[in-house]
């Protein structure tokens, strides 16, 4: 665990969990206005809007934890809402992309494919624990933290693809760089099932009430 970090500070408090917050109200308008640019640049046939609506997203994702953090309104229901964003956003992205430049389809479908299916199982398994979100997935395991949900491993798993893919123009540099991401991806998934996924304790059954016999 970090110095200084308690776990008061990286637990859930079930009292505080709602859907709507200041922070869930910035990924939700961060998530539409993406969507519509992505959109729209592929119906214009503008790869410059589509980069806005990549640039709304990953501004709009680092502003909605800011806001978490600074409001204290970090909750677990609002990273799962993150979550699911995030790959909406991704695809609204890589779909234009792919429309606009159609010789990227096969790394964009590697890619897509690590992150909206192993990713997304690696970064929903924090809810088999008591933390807030995948951001404080050191109290579980650092190794995977570390790779997948510290800054550096964020930064090279979210951006790395797209701006070598939109510098470089090359669909063999975002092939490689795709397969890496998602051999590191597997990698993690190895060494979350080695860890194992916690079973809740089973909630208690209440009886069924007796059917009521009519008197006779």
């Amino acid at each position: 665990m970090h110095r200084g970090i308690h776990r008061g500070d990286i637990d859930a408090d079930p009292s505080a969990e709602r859907l709507w917050t200041s922070a869930t109200v910035v990924t939700v308008v961060r998530t539409v206005v993406s969507l519509a640019l992505c959109l729209a640049a592929a119906r214009s046939q503008d790869l410059t809007l589509l980069v806005a609506g990549l640039a709304v997203y990953w501004v709009g994702d680092m502003l909605d934890g800011a806001v978490a953090r600074w409001r204290g309104c970090e909750t677990r229901i609002g990273a799962v809402v993150d979550v699911l964003s995030d790959r909406l956003n991704a695809v609204g992205f890589y779909v234009g992309l792919v429309w606009l430049r159609p010789e990227t389809a096969v790394p964009v479908g590697v890619y897509l494919f690590e992150f909206l299916v192993v990713d997304a199982f690696l970064t929903l398994a924090f809810l088999a624990w008591s933390v807030r979100s995948p951001n404080y997935f050191y109290a579980v395991d650092r190794r995977i933290w570390l790779w997948n949900w510290s800054k550096p491993g964020k930064a090279v798993n979210s951006a790395a693809f797209a701006v070598l893919l939109l510098v470089t123009s090359s669909p063999w540099v975002g092939a490689v760089v795709a397969v890496a991401l998602l051999v590191l991806k597997c990698v993690s998934l190895g060494w979350l099932l080695r860890i194992g996924l916690p079973i809740p304790a089973a909630p208690a059954v209440a009886a069924e009430p007796a059917d009521a016999t009519p008197a006779a």
